[in-house]
């Protein structure tokens, strides 16, 4: 028997995430998922504003964070897991397939020697299928490939995160053309959370809403297989791949990818300050794909 999961929402509007406080009411003990690091990318400052309102609500509720889990390495902004453990303790966890997407970025940022690309700056690296505890409610890791090779949903007390794999129905589905990504492997994952039970609530990573309407981040699985315009019932697999890689075709490179992806194979850390004691962050010139119009 699933005992519900109480949920709080925190939406970032500088980039469309949405990070999540999930915890067993009973035992007060508690999960957050993708917390957010603020970051300005012009003066290369980082903030903890995001991160405050999440430590503020495990205050208010006096919660044990006992797990910090990321759905993947976002490309979209930083990661504070890392700060946030520094306050209010837990294990950050991720997918093992993490593993694949550290190797491929140390030798695109050519990191340090040190970095191993082993998953160990983790505390848990999930297997799919993998079952956990926060307090009394039982949770499952699901491997979810495409987006990235490491995407995990997690379903907890009846209710599935499923990361950047899903947005709302009139936004459809996240682009595939990151290394390692894959508009197959992605059509395949979406159809695993869509055999999840009609009534699933379904809570995405980051919602980019249009004029017509506010911010959303709950949906459910009947919802998104009646409505989502990219993967509702009736759209076979090689119509959502033939959509998916045109589209993905016309997509720039996310704004904060090159800072995010260096601190987020960290589990949120910063690299390692020089000798003089400052951390910097690595711009590799010339070597991401960009798009460019005819007139280019």
């Amino acid at each position: 028997m699933n005992i519900p999961a109480s949920i709080q929402a925190f939406f970032d509007p500088r980039t469309g995430t949405v990070s999540y406080v999930v915890w067993d009411p009973a035992s007060l003990r508690a999960a957050v998922i993708d917390p957010v690091l603020d970051y300005d990318f012009k003066s290369g400052h980082t903030g903890t504003a995001s991160a405050d309102r999440v430590l503020a609500c495990v205050a208010e509720h006096g919660l044990q964070v006992d797990w910090i889990l990321e759905t993947h390495a976002h490309a979209d902004h930083l990661s504070a897991a890392s700060h946030l453990q520094q306050r209010v303790g837990g294990r950050i966890a991720i997918g093992e397939n993490i593993r694949t997407v550290q190797g491929t970025f140390k030798k695109l940022f050519n990191l340090e020697r040190g970095f191993l690309p082993d998953g160990s700056q983790f505390d848990h690296l999930f297997k799919d299928g993998e079952t956990f505890g926060i307090g009394a409610i039982e949770a499952t890791a699901i491997l979810v490939p495409g987006h990235t090779p490491a995407d995990m949903a997690y379903l907890i007390g009846g209710a599935v995160f499923v990361g950047d794999t899903l947005f709302m129905p009139d936004l459809g589905s996240a682009r595939a053309d990151f290394p390692g990504g894959d508009a197959r492997q992605l059509y395949a994952s979406m159809r695993r959370l869509l055999d999840l039970p009609p009534e699933t609530p379904m809570y995405v990573c980051h919602d980019y809403p249009p004029p017509s309407r506010p911010a959303q981040w709950q949906t459910t699985v009947a919802e998104q297989r009646a409505r989502n315009i990219h993967v509702r019932d009736g759209i076979t697999e090689d119509e959502f791949v033939a959509m998916r890689r045109a589209r993905d075709a016309t997509l720039e490179v996310p704004t904060l990818i090159l800072p995010s992806i260096q601190v987020n194979v960290r589990a949120g850390r910063l690299p390692p300050p020089d000798g003089n004691g400052v951390s910097y962050l690595r711009i590799p010139l010339n070597a991401l794909p960009v798009r460019r119009t005819a007139a280019e």
